[in-house]
């Protein structure tokens, strides 16, 4: 059994950064897929970033030069950089981490 825990959310203005961050506890595979995906409201849940394994990182188009994942594999945590972030970024922001959901964090990109 895999718990996930994100934080990092919160309020920002357009052009700022922000960066989420997903620990993962339990009984961990050595090879897994971790994953940021989104929803806004009246959307339905979308990919971000994903990551698995030694494999290079897969972005959404609309996220490629603005968002970074990346992983610290002996703490079990992926994290979501978020840069030049706009309002369309709004959204809750799920951990996907060894086929666990997170609780979802809240970003809100408004000035």
């Amino acid at each position: 059994q895999v718990q996930v825990v994100e934080s990092g959310g919160g309020l920002v203005q357009p052009g700022g950064s922000l960066r989420l961050s997903c620990a993962a506890s339990g009984t961990i595979s050595s090879i897994r897929a971790m994953g940021w995906y989104r929803q806004a409201p009246g959307k339905e849940r979308e990919l971000v970033a994903v990551i698995f394994g030694g494999l290079s990182p897969n972005y959404a188009d609309f996220v490629k030069g603005r968002f970074t994942i990346t992983t610290n594999n002996a703490k079990n945590t992926v994290y979501l950089q978020m840069n030049n972030l706009k309002p369309e970024d709004t959204a809750v922001y799920y951990c996907l981490h060894s086929g666990t959901w997170g609780q979802g964090t809240q970003v809100t990109v408004s000035s």
